[in-house]
């Protein structure tokens, strides 16, 4: 029968969503290369087109949690997936950079509210044994679709022009969105909306939010990490046709392979969580268990920059997005761990939030750092970022479960 595995069902789907929400803001940095010699476009000029987007993705990062908190993941996703797909359509027609800046600026306000309406989705659905493989499932569909991204825009882009990449993305999302809003759920199953499940409360307040201390960190910690993975969606690309003479054809047989990685370990990461907890590990030391060989692991970034291949280069951008997995698919199940149904979209949206500010202060600065040093400073930054972020969880949040009371 179809109904037990319905809750699965879902999260593919929303696999797949998360899936697109990469593939259709990696696009740009691939097609960046043809764009920026068509328009005369400079590094600090793209680097505020990727500000563009991260002012919109940190607004709706809260905006879209909050929302999503009070009616559901379904509508939420919904709405979300339809307003990014018509704004990555609309990057195909622009004529000027100020176009380019608009559509990204509303790329982002659909794409921020992706993460806290998957996170609402699977807290929802499954119990504290079962979420974080759930979730590792949920936002693994990121890293497929950031795998997908420079095969099919180089392909798209050799065969009918940079522009049909962005305009092909975007009817795929408008199909998507028709199959979710189709698909009818069994009552037993049903995400409900924050109403039915605690009728007479409304979500948690953010003056409550703002004075706990486990809330705050988390967003610190956000703050501090989201710029290194910024750094490696929109620039990646770049680095390896500038430093590493790859050429825009042959970017996309070397690039999936780092977010390959980065999709079997969202799973794999929530996979061992699970484990350890069913094997008697407490909550709080399964997740800070997998987090802590997570930030380890990325110190190898700091190697890149004396890496004179790009196999050895790529190898070690393999292990930080592998790295990043296990972090990411942790990070976002403790906050559902201590959190649950009253806050879960809400703490997720305001660390996007945080992050995404975060990123488009440094974006622009990224630009400026690489046209008057180097790279070399930028990976440093990224190997030091994560184990700083494992000392603040490790000492300063418990990880205590909220109790089950929806399921």
């Amino acid at each position: 029968m179809l109904i037990p595995y319905i809750r699965w069902i879902i999260v593919f789907l929303v696999f797949i969503a998360t899936g697109l929400n990469f593939l259709d803001r990696q696009i740009l940095s691939i097609t960046i290369i043809k764009i920026q010699k068509e328009f005369n476009i400079t590094d600090i000029q793209y680097g505020w087109v990727n500000t563009s987007f991260l002012v919109s993705y940190a607004l709706m990062f809260t905006i879209g949690g909050r929302l999503i908190e009070r009616f559901g993941g379904k509508i939420g996703l919904a709405v979300a997936v339809g307003i990014w797909s018509t704004a990555s359509a609309l990057h195909g027609f622009m004529t000027h950079i100020s176009h380019l800046v608009a559509s990204r600026f509303l790329l982002g306000f659909g794409e921020g509210a992706c993460f806290p309406g998957a996170a609402k989705t699977v807290n929802e659905l499954f119990n504290k044994k079962e979420r974080a493989l759930a979730n590792g499932i949920a936002i693994g569909g990121s890293a497929i679709g950031a795998v997908l991204a420079p095969v099919l825009t180089i392909q798209l882009s050799n065969r009918y022009g940079w522009r049909w990449c962005f305009i092909f993305a975007g009817l795929v999302g408008l199909v998507w969105v028709a199959i979710w809003l189709f698909l009818r759920w069994p009552k037993q199953h049903k995400p409900k909306t924050y109403k039915e499940i605690y009728p007479s409360k409304p979500p948690l307040p953010f003056s409550q939010i703002f004075r706990n201390r486990s809330a705050l960190l988390m967003l610190m910690i956000r703050f501090l990490l989201d710029p290194v993975f910024y750094f490696f969606m929109f620039w990646i690309p770049k680095y390896l046709n500038e430093t590493k003479n790859v050429s825009f054809d042959d970017i996309g047989h070397f690039l999936w392979i780092p977010f390959l990685a980065l999709g079997l370990s969202n799973i794999a990461g929530g996979y061992f969580s699970d484990t350890l907890i069913k094997k008697g590990y407490s909550v709080n030391k399964a997740r800070k268990l997998v987090m802590g060989v997570a930030a380890l692991l990325t110190l190898s970034a700091i190697l890149i920059p004396q890496t004179s291949d790009l196999p050895s280069a790529i190898t070690l951008m393999t292990i930080l997005l592998f790295a990043h997995g296990f972090w990411i698919t942790n990070y976002i199940t403790a906050i559902s761990d201590i959190f649950g149904d009253r806050a879960t979209s809400t703490i997720v949206g305001l660390s996007g939030t945080a992050g995404a500010i975060s990123g488009l202060v440094i974006n622009p600065l990224i630009g400026w750092i690489i046209q008057q040093y180097s790279y070399t400073p930028l990976w440093l930054i990224c190997g030091l970022m994560y184990p700083i972020a494992f000392l603040i969880i490790a000492t300063g949040i418990t990880i205590k479960p909220y109790p089950d009371k929806t399921r």
